[in-house]
């Protein structure tokens, strides 16, 4: 997806999960902060290595993974 240019996975790297630019910050460290009532500007201030763009990706790739549908299996 060439609009989350941003959103790296590398099995070497926080263990294959979805990170910022390569960097140990994962996608759901991004979302859990602005889940727990964090402002874009406070994440910004708590990571000074992140920038803007990095957490409206992060917010982007969640949404988009939450999308995904779920499929009912049944037993025969």
């Amino acid at each position: 997806m060439r609009e989350l240019d941003r959103i790296t996975q590398q099995p070497e790297i926080m263990g294959g999960k979805a990170c910022i630019r390569g960097m140990r910050v994962t996608v759901s460290m991004v979302v859990g902060q602005i889940g727990a009532d964090h402002s874009v500007d406070e994440v910004l201030s708590d990571y000074p290595y992140l920038e803007r763009e990095d957490i409206m990706q992060a917010l982007r790739y969640a949404a988009w993974r939450a999308e995904e549908r779920e499929v009912m299996l049944t037993t025969s």
